[in-house]
């Protein structure tokens, strides 16, 4: 694909760094409102006159504009500047933040949280492959990871203070704060994002080629069924934390801060292996996954334990995040957008599996130390899927040093 930016703007490190901020920035928005929901659904249950289960549909409709609004809005705007749709996709995460705020029925909020959804994966998709065109090619999982650190970010700080304003100023405060936060996103996006003018190669069936990619659909079964068994471990991480650790319910927050406090460590690491060697800190993060939920149960039986278990757990996966991104754009070619937006999805799907795993043991009578065990099981198949990618990459390189050597 063509580069977008000059090599010039490349070497000058300020700009880079402004830019950079910039997309973090909107993954601390986007993060604070993915996850905030979850801390005031009480009061939102009150507040639109419905039940606490019915409102948790409000989080699976969120998902649901993730995972479609991910690859519809890379493929439909491939021919769109880069920069021209990170603006519009901040623009309707606005919108839909201040729609969530202002919603007087459920119906209305759940059409608000779907809409505030859709920009997701799109923009941490896109904003990642403008991140890589902005550094050398030896720092571009680092890159990605600076484009992300907004999202573990988010769960130490934006996700407590919004759910404390939810708390205390009511349900719409949170997301009219996060509409401001992605306010600023847009004059930060404007201003030091620089422009990313479409190569004349790119359109929509250029993007859909990375569909085409058996590799490409292997990096997404690796993120899917690896990420699955973090998710049935963490969705369950609050009655984890009080009936099998010991915890009170207001010592929980302490206890998501850790998690983030991981995630945030995991995702800087992680960018930093990749650029090294991207295939070994792939296979070496979901080895530490399954290492993690392997003993997770096992250690979450102490407090102390419990809060070793929980920021291994943020940090084992977030490692994951940057080399998993960049393989895909590295697999994708021409359809780098697609496959980047893709991945967000997947991790969607990944969330909504590993919950309906992690309830089917609990369902079935085991305790809270099993849904992990089962996490392990998920970690150990990715991988696998990753073992299987990187043995078709060592394949094709050897039919190709066959066929030149035959030519």
């Amino acid at each position: 694909m063509t580069n977008s930016v000059t090599p010039d703007s490349r070497s000058t490190e300020w700009p880079v760094g402004l830019a950079l901020f910039a997309l973090a920035t909107g993954g601390f928005a986007i993060g604070t409102t993915e996850f905030v929901t979850m801390g005031v659904l009480p009061q939102i249950a009150d507040g639109v006159g419905i039940s606490i289960p019915t409102a948790g549909h409000l989080i699976s409709a969120y998902a649901l504009g993730v995972v479609v609004g991910a690859p519809v809005i890379a493929a439909l705007g491939a021919r769109t500047g880069r920069k021209r749709l990170l603006l519009g996709l901040m623009a309707v995460f606005v919108i839909g933040n201040v729609l969530s705020a202002v919603a007087s029925s459920y119906e209305f909020l759940l059409a608000a949280r779907f809409l505030t959804g859709v920009p997701h994966g799109a923009f941490f998709g896109i904003g990642a492959v403008v991140g890589t065109t902005l550094v050398p090619v030896n720092r571009r999982a680092w890159a990605v990871s600076m484009t992300m650190v907004g999202l573990p970010v988010a769960n130490i700080i934006g996700v407590p203070i919004t759910t404390l304003m939810g708390q205390r100023l009511g349900w719409p405060a949170p997301f009219l704060a996060v509409g401001a936060l992605g306010l600023v996103t847009l004059v930060a996006v404007w201003f030091w994002v620089p422009p990313q003018p479409v190569g004349s190669d790119v359109n929509i069936r250029s993007e859909l080629s990375a569909l085409s990619r058996p590799q490409v659909w292997m990096a997404l079964l690796v993120g899917m069924v690896g990420f699955g068994g973090m998710f049935a471990t963490y969705s369950y991480i609050a009655p984890t934390m009080t009936e099998l650790s010991g915890f009170s319910e207001a010592a929980v927050t302490v206890v998501l801060a850790m998690y983030g406090i991981g995630m945030t460590c995991g995702t800087v690491v992680g960018g930093r292996l990749a650029d090294r060697a991207l295939m070994p800190s792939l296979y070496g993060g979901l080895l530490a996954i399954t290492v993690v939920l392997g003993t997770f149960g096992w250690l979450a039986q102490t407090r102390p334990g419990a809060l070793i278990a929980v920021f291994a757990m943020g940090f084992s996966a977030s490692i994951l995040v940057p080399a998993l991104q960049t393989r895909l754009m590295d697999v994708a070619h021409e359809g780098q957008s697609l496959a980047a937006s893709l991945n967000h999805s997947t991790l969607n799907i990944a969330n909504a599996l590993g919950a309906w795993l992690g309830s089917v043991v609990l369902a079935a009578g085991y305790g809270y130390e099993w849904p992990s065990r089962v996490g392990a099981v998920l970690a150990v198949a990715g991988l696998l899927l990753a073992l299987v990618s990187g043995l078709m990459d060592r394949r094709t390189v050897r039919n190709s040093d066959t066929t030149s050597v035959v030519a």
